[in-house]
């Protein structure tokens, strides 16, 4: 628990006597940061760190006809921040989750942080109103942390009376989440620390961006990226817009771990069955699918079989689906028998079905486990235990953000692999971990790796990018086993990557 609390707004500075001006338009918004001391015991340490959250100002230096008219506030974004005391040149991550649209909580209070939620997992979850608990395992113990929720998520706002469009797509996006870290690392003193950068789901294809652009716009080198959760080309994943049959070999080994989990295909271990679907998925099924209408009736008979024996549908189905199985079809289909649906961003995850007779899922179980218990765990903690209030509600995932522009990508695939190479050749020093669920339907293993396999690299540079594996979902560390080895992952990962001083 805090041991104190206290108000860290450096604008904050009211004078006796002040009276208000009512003929003038209302103050600039200012900094409503609240700081507390806590305690968070790792090992045989002690780690006495300072959590600082609430709300930064952001500005923008405006200039019209070329002449410069002030630094302008344009949003207020908020952050949690964990900082070791006495320990100024430690390493420091900033971390934030994906979307677009959602807050950072996912991570903050299910990984990386010092305090962490306790809901269960898949098929024995716990009743509401949960509960938390010291996270021994948190990054906290090898690196600072800065917790980021883009504008629209969390308590992050754009002015009011303004509209929030600017910061809902790509590049905006960016630019706002890039400012902020380049206000904490300067106001923190922090340039002559090691940096780093995590992000899941859309926020890998942001950490990606965000990695060149840190080093490009500011000159600030970070020395390692983390890639949780991976999708940095979005054509992999895409089973409509493209109009090609990329995604429906790239998901296939995802499907075959799902049917595992449901005991729907024929008894052999997990990783001989993803051997036997990620080898079909490289090799005869992109030939399948390539052929059309040109595949006999053999081939085609051959083909269905093999489909079926791997995903746990029946072939009847494969037939129908033409040999190619769209993602929510799939999650609606395999245990449609039970008039269940299984989880899309966690596999492992099943409830009731809508209806009998949908074509797909009609809701995610997986998200709708989780979304609950962090609710009630960040609304309780950010109030309780950090001190800040704000009457807005924090939102966990944000639908006002939508619809996200990609004008950036107008007329090609949304794709951030140049930038990512582009910030591994230009330091050459760049890390980057990336960590797979095999029940992750959000953004399967087998498409992030295909993605970091056709990287423009040097074998020396790509010698710099490592892979680690677990049999949970997108939020991996749902799943306790994976989150107790992917901390110990991280941690090791941040340590080899920073430099010894």
């Amino acid at each position: 628990m805090a041991d104190e609390k206290v108000n860290t707004d450096p604008s904050d500075k009211k004078t006796s006597g002040d009276t208000p001006d009512t003929t003038t338009k209302p103050a600039e918004p200012k900094d409503d940061l609240v700081s507390s001391k806590h305690h968070l015991r790792v090992g045989r340490r002690t780690l006495d760190y300072t959590a600082t959250t609430g709300r930064v100002v952001l500005r923008d230096e405006v200039y019209e006809d070329g002449t410069f008219t002030g630094f302008k506030p344009k949003a207020e974004m908020s952050l949690t921040s964990y900082v070791v005391d006495g320990e100024p040149d430690r390493p420091v991550t900033f971390a934030f989750n994906g979307g677009p649209g959602s807050s950072s909580v996912w991570l903050h209070l299910g990984l990386l942080g010092p305090r962490r939620v306790l809901m269960g997992d898949a098929g024995a979850l716990l009743p509401p109103p949960y509960d938390l608990t010291d996270n021994a395992e948190s990054l906290l113990a090898v690196s600072d942390l800065v917790f980021i929720d883009p504008v629209s998520t969390g308590y992050s706002r754009t002015l009011e009376g303004t509209k929030p469009e600017t910061f809902h797509g790509y590049q905006g996006d960016i630019e706002s989440v890039g400012e902020l870290i380049r206000i904490w690392t300067s106001r923190h003193r922090r340039w002559m620390s090691p940096k780093f950068v995590a992000g899941e789901s859309y926020g890998t294809l942001r950490g990606a961006a965000l990695v060149e652009h840190l080093q490009t716009r500011h000159g600030m080198y970070v020395n390692g990226l983390m890639l949780i959760s991976s999708v940095l080309d979005l054509s992999s994943i895409d089973f409509d817009k493209q109009r090609n049959d990329r995604a429906h070999a790239l998901y296939l080994p995802t499907y075959a771990a799902i049917a595992h989990y449901h005991g729907k295909v024929a008894r052999r271990s997990l990783k001989a069955l993803l051997k036997e679907a990620e080898e079909y998925a490289a090799h005869d099924y992109p030939h399948v699918l390539a052929r059309g209408n040109r595949l006999t009736a053999k081939e085609r008979a051959a083909a269905v079989r093999k489909l079926a024996s791997l995903t746990g549908l029946s072939e009847e189905y494969v037939d129908r689906a033409d040999l190619r199985i769209e993602h929510w079809r799939f999650f609606g289909e395999l245990l449609r028998d039970e008039r269940r649906t299984t989880g899309r961003l966690d596999g492992r995850f099943s409830g009731p079905a809508g209806s009998a007779i949908a074509e797909e899922m009609d809701a995610d179980p997986s998200h709708d486990a989780i979304a609950g218990p962090y609710a009630a765990a960040f609304n309780h903690y950010v109030r309780d235990e950090l001190g800040y209030e704000n009457d807005l509600p924090y939102e966990q995932i944000s639908r006002r953000v939508h619809p996200w522009s990609f004008k950036d990508f107008e007329g090609r695939p949304i794709d951030v692999t140049p930038k990512l190479e582009r910030a591994m050749r230009q330091n050459p020093h760049l890390q980057v971990h990336v960590a797979y669920g095999y029940y992750d339907g959000a953004t399967p293993h087998f498409a992030a790796e295909d993605v970091i396999a056709h990287l423009n690299l040097p074998d020396e540079l790509r010698a710099n990018i490592e892979h680690k594996y677990y049999e949970a979902g997108h939020m991996m560390y749902v799943h306790e086993p994976s989150r107790q080895q992917q901390s110990k992952d991280l941690a090791a990962f941040v340590t080899r990557s920073s430099p010894a001083r």
